[in-house]
């Protein structure tokens, strides 16, 4: 069964990179580009198995996102990896909760096997 992945950030050009890169595992990501009215957009799914979260957003930031993921009923049970660019945040992402910390740029060639981790349930910390 394909894992239902939820890719949230405000950057196009990111959103297109993750997407490619999970496409190729071949897996068909679902996007929110706002984290406003997160709890709203979060009811439009039935099932959320991992979500790639930027930690830089708009409206509510990486944490205050994880806080509302945490507790919606389609995501708390899911696994919830920090993605961004500030990769000092990888001990602060880890500690208020994060499942995992991804630094960007992904690295294409480090990315099946983070993702297999991840899928496992496996707490994955990378920085480029």
């Amino acid at each position: 069964m394909t894992p239902e992945i939820l890719i949230i950030d405000d950057n196009t050009n990111n959103i297109l990179v993750l997407e490619q890169l999970l496409r190729l595992e071949g897996i068909q990501p679902q996007r929110l580009s706002s984290t406003n009215k997160l709890e709203v957009a979060l009811d439009q799914f039935n099932k959320i198995d991992v979500v790639f979260l930027d930690l830089e957003m708009p409206a509510l930031n990486g944490y205050q996102s994880l806080t509302v993921l945490r507790n919606h009923a389609v995501t708390e049970q899911s696994s919830i990896i920090a993605y961004s660019v500030h990769t000092g945040q990888i001990s602060t992402a880890m500690e208020r909760g994060f499942d995992g910390f991804l630094g960007k740029p992904l690295d294409a060639d480090a990315f099946p096997q983070q993702l297999q981790k991840i899928l496992r349930g496996e707490k994955v910390r990378y920085t480029p």
